[in-house]
């Protein structure tokens, strides 16, 4: 085991790594965190999921189910490197956390499963990986299961993230033969003996030497077509010495251009070293990554990785302990100690720093300042809410925020006391404040307060959490889909008089629409375009802007149902103003009408969110689970065999997989499982509309 600097020592940008673990649920990237904590001394026993003991999974609902739910921060230090580690989790309905994650994270370890290679929410985190540019390194874990294979799923990585692979370890022996690997730049064998905390080295072993020279040659060619200075001594010398390889591998990790692919199983604690040294090696420190931009006063900015420079950083995490709030920070420049005022820059709000806590999931180690790479949470800041910048008061900087994706499935909550229901909306507010990704409101119609959030387990452990920290008893309806509206044939030339006179200045505004459907292949248009073809000054730009404001304020609901409208292009072709009693709000209310009015003329369709599932099955019971997606409107668009099972594909209307998770064990008498990844939005079929529109209202 190496030895590690004391954790008061502060380590320099260079020797710094803010790295994230990602991978679909049960790859084992939990088990990969705790056996890096173990390894670098961070913690002194092994931490196990079966058994509730890890580190990173510590919320109780976490151990109940086996699953990481929130993000975890941890620190350790390895060959002299501080490593701070975000444990993020592996579940679709959490990947707003993952999200928040790698928006202050400069590289990542990848998790696959050895059987299963990519998965899809092994996609899912990699296209976000991928929008934040953050680079990766990959590791196949459970290299010791039945059915496990490396080049299997190093060819999914290939086919299916679309990434080159580089692959610089051989696995000694197969599933539970499996006791190392061959490092192919040193050409050493790095074997682990049963219960052992570190590897011995050795030479190749026979049986496997040539094809260990094989794919070393192999790896050089890939490198050599990449890396202009690796192609550069590979022509001259014919081949490629570990030093130009660790170089290549590093720069080709940091551009994207590929991802260097180690292996191992961390149950087995075997693998987890060279994973170590691979993050030190080929990651990124804090002081590789772009200078962090902003805006000030309107104004882009940079501002760079230095700990002299103006206090710069981004809250992404916000969670209220026993003790207090911590509020998780990524220093991106400067330096801030404790009892420091910091500016929240959006709110225009000063916040004191109490103490500054370096992070160990649920425990922390208090310090005496942070500097520019470092990730800690703070004691003190009373309001500032996940996204929010703080920084130097005399040099503001606002840094873009984590995106935020839109509830898709609702619940209607209230205390089963009326004397709790005060206690009930202090916890659901503070509940919204550490998770963004969860909304709270009050039905106009009914008076119900409805949370909504990204699937069903979200909201059951948002419900649950309340209910154990609050000890409160919670009545919850059964849950809605968020649906939409769209137009399917729009109306040309609708005209809109705004006339309003009741004494003194009045309104006056004259406006001539057509409304099209939206053509989702063109660039930069989103859910909702506008444009102006008046030409003439008849309106002028001023109003223009009002009229968009007020057909963006109609959106809000639409003529079927009340649903919020997407998918529409708005065109202002005509209008006429007053001398005096014209003005912005005018316009904005013409907008606003004319568009509601527009949408009652044209043809609506509905909206509804699908999914695609993947179902796992045993072979005897894929008739019944293919019956059953029929059953909820599911379309089958693949199927795969896999040692006795069958991994179905199907796209799914989420609302009909409101409790298929007992119906599907029940079909497969508990072998079944499924996950799902959502696709966007569908039309409801034509003889359901009447139907949905009736179950949400």
């Amino acid at each position: 085991m190496r030895t590690h600097l004391p954790r008061h020592l502060t380590t320099s940008l260079n020797r710094v790594r803010n790295l994230g673990i990602l991978a679909h649920v049960d790859a084992g990237k939990t088990t990969v965190t705790e056996r890096m904590l173990y390894l670098t001394g961070a913690t002194h026993k092994r931490g196990e999921v079966h058994d509730g003991t890890t580190v990173t999974d510590f919320d109780a609902q976490e151990r109940d189910r086996g699953i990481t739910i929130f993000a975890a921060a941890v620190s350790c230090v390895w060959d002299d490197h501080r490593i701070n580690l975000i444990d993020t989790p592996g579940h679709v309905d959490f990947s707003d956390e993952v999200e928040r994650s790698l928006r202050v994270l400069d590289g990542a370890i990848a998790v696959f499963d050895a059987v299963a290679g990519v998965e899809p929410q092994s996609e899912t985190v990699w296209r976000q990986a991928d929008r934040h540019g953050v680079p990766r390194i990959a590791f196949v874990n459970k290299l010791d299961r039945a059915g496990a294979d490396l080049d299997s799923a190093v060819a999914s990585i290939r086919d299916r993230l679309h990434t080159v692979p580089l692959v610089v370890q051989l696995p000694i022996g197969r599933e539970d033969t499996f006791t190392g690997v061959v490092d192919l730049l040193r050409m050493r064998a790095l074997v682990w003996a049963a219960g052992a905390d570190t590897y011995t080295e050795g030479p190749v072993p026979e049986a496997l030497a040539e094809e260990a020279w094989r794919r070393r040659r192999a790896l050089e060619e890939a490198v050599a077509e990449l890396h202009a200075a690796a192609l550069e001594e590979f022509c001259a010398a014919s081949s490629l010495g570990a030093d130009t390889l660790t170089s290549a591998l590093r720069d080709l990790t940091r551009t994207g251009d590929a991802v260097v692919v180690l292996c191992g199983s961390a149950y087995r604690n075997r693998g987890t070293e060279p994973l170590l040294d691979a993050v030190v090696s080929y990651l990124p420190s804090p002081l590789d990554v772009p200078p962090v931009g902003g805006t000030a006063d309107g104004v882009e900015q940079e501002r760079a990785a230095d700990p002299e420079e103006p206090f710069a950083a981004l809250v992404f995490k916000v969670n209220s302990t026993a003790t207090g709030r911590l509020t998780y920070l990524r220093v991106y420049a400067g330096t801030i100690g404790k009892g420091d005022v910091v500016l929240d820059v959006a709110a225009r709000r000063t916040e004191r720093i109490g103490r500054i806590l370096r992070v160990q999931a649920d425990r922390n180690t208090e310090v005496d300042r942070a500097v520019a790479g470092d990730i800690v949470a703070v004691v003190g800041v009373k309001e500032a809410r996940a996204g929010a910048t703080l920084c130097a008061p005399s040099a503001p900087l606002l840094l873009e925020p984590p995106t935020v994706a839109d509830p898709v499935v609702s619940v209607a909550v209230e205390a089963r006391r009326s004397l709790d229901t005060d206690r009930l909306a202090t916890a659901l507010a503070r509940l919204v404040e550490e998770d963004p990704s969860l909304t709270v409101r009050t039905d106009p119609e009914t008076g119900q307060t409805v949370l909504s959030g990204m699937g069903e387990l979200h909201l059951e452990v948002a419900v649950e959490k309340i209910r154990r920290a609050q000890g409160l008893e919670i009545a919850v309806g059964r849950p809605q889909v968020a649906y939409r509206e769209t137009v399917v044939r729009g109306v040309s030339g609708l005209v809109h008089r705004h006339v309003k006179q009741d004494g003194g200045a009045g309104q006056f505004a004259h406006v001539v629409l057509d409304v099209e459907p939206l053509d989702a292949e063109e660039p930069g248009t989103g859910e909702f375009a506008f444009s102006s073809t008046v030409t003439g000054g008849r309106v002028p730009q001023e109003y223009v802007r009002a009229v968009e404001a007020g057909c963006r304020d109609a959106l809000a609901e639409g003529p079927l149902g009340g649903h919020p409208v997407t998918g529409l292009r708005v065109t202002l072709t005509d209008g006429a103003t007053h001398s005096k009693d014209s003005s912005e709000m005018a316009f904005r209310t013409a907008g606003r009408f004319a568009l509601r009015e527009a949408l009652r003329a044209s043809a609506m369709t509905l909206l509804e969110p699908v999914v695609e599932v993947t179902v796992t099955a045993p072979d005897s019971a894929v008739g019944g689970v293919l019956g059953d997606l029929a059953a909820r409107r599911g379309r089958v668009s693949g199927s795969t065999a896999r040692a006795g099972t069958a991994v179905l594909t199907a796209t799914v209307p989420l609302a009909e997989l409101f409790g298929y998770a007992s119906r599907l064990r029940s079909r497969t008498q508990g072998r079944g499982t499924f996950t799902t990844r959502p696709t966007g939005y569908a039309p409801v079929p034509a003889g359901m509309t009447a139907t949905v529109l009736g179950t949400t209202r």
